[in-house]
């Protein structure tokens, strides 16, 4: 799907078909004629994102197969916990279009996003960690976005072309569950603009969840997005009072660190469950504030650790 332009109609054959530009599903694209006569063109908006992001040293995708395996709550958690050093300027992207969350778990819905000269202005929640979504731009909480990929991309675009986050160390840009609309936009978009660091996969250890896990893996291979690591998430419970660890979901099939051996990626973090932690992003509170000595915070803290070691040896890299 990398041949697919992020303005395409939907059930774009592709620009390397034989039949691009062609066929029905072309009529009215903007991209008709240059398929059908084989002319490549450059989207202008891919500059402007390579210039809005420059100052952006890192953009992590934080991705799942599978939803309710607590990807958007790692993405609040990680972020907060790279934010404790304050060193760290962090920022948080939803472009989960359809059912954002990433407002309500910050505690910032009520909040408006403001346009300016220099672009969208994200919410800042602390001096040094800002959040952007589509809730800041809906009527009330309960709206429904009821859009088709077309407008989907056309506003993931502008997102990464026009949110102003200034000069900021890691962007977390939690997605959707699944390998749709949303993640071949965001993904062709940043490799385009020559700057996307890499992805995070968030599963959960029962077989079900790495089943779909396994297709994102296969996706991010497939279209060259590098795979920073894996996150086990819910991995066990850890009694807080005798700390014995119970597995909550057997993982008939290895887990996280079988599939991680399997398919040779590196397995970054497996968290803890903890009820307190669900219960803090529904309410819209800072987890760490309230249960700074848990398992949980530690098992994040160290994560972001990892996650700043393993940025650090890309840009040694590159």
């Amino acid at each position: 799907m990398s041949d697919v332009p992020t303005n395409a109609n939907e059930s774009c054959p592709g620009t390397g078909s034989a039949d691009a530009g062609k066929t029905s599903s072309c009529a009215g694209c903007p991209n008709q004629r240059a398929c059908a006569t084989g002319e490549k063109t450059v989207d202008p908006d891919i500059t402007l994102i390579n210039d809005r992001l420059k100052n952006v040293k890192h953009k992590i995708l934080v991705l799942s197969g599978k939803g309710g395996v607590g990807k958007s709550t790692v993405t609040t958690n990680l972020a907060f916990a790279l934010a404790a050093n304050p060193n760290s300027h962090v920022g948080v992207l939803d472009i989960d279009i359809c059912g954002p969350s990433q407002a309500r778990m910050f505690g910032c819905e009520e909040e408006s996003v403001h346009d300016s000269g220099e672009g969208w202005s994200p919410i800042y929640v602390r001096d040094n960690l800002a959040v952007m979504s589509i809730a800041f731009l809906l009527e009330s909480r309960n709206e429904a976005v009821i859009w088709r990929g077309p407008r989907k991309n056309a506003l993931i675009k502008q997102f990464l072309r026009d949110v102003d986050w200034s000069s900021i160390d890691f962007l977390l840009i939690d997605t959707p569950p699944g390998t749709s609309d949303e993640h071949i936009s965001v993904v062709q978009l940043l490799l385009q603009a020559g700057c996307l660091s890499g992805a995070i996969i968030v599963t959960t250890p029962q077989e079900m969840s790495l089943l779909d896990v396994r297709k994102e893996i296969n996706f991010c291979q497939k279209t060259k997005v590098p795979i920073l690591g894996v996150v086990e998430n819910m991995s066990f419970f850890a009694c807080p009072c005798c700390s014995t660890q119970t597995q909550l979901f057997p993982s008939t099939t290895g887990g996280a660190a079988g599939m991680c051996k399997e398919l040779s990626l590196d397995l970054l973090a497996q968290l803890p469950h903890d009820p307190n932690l669900g219960a803090s992003g529904d309410q819209g509170a800072e987890y760490f504030e309230k249960y700074k000595d848990s398992p949980v915070s530690a098992a994040f803290s160290k994560l972001a650790q990892v996650v700043a070691e393993k940025c650090k040896e890309l840009n040694d890299q590159n």
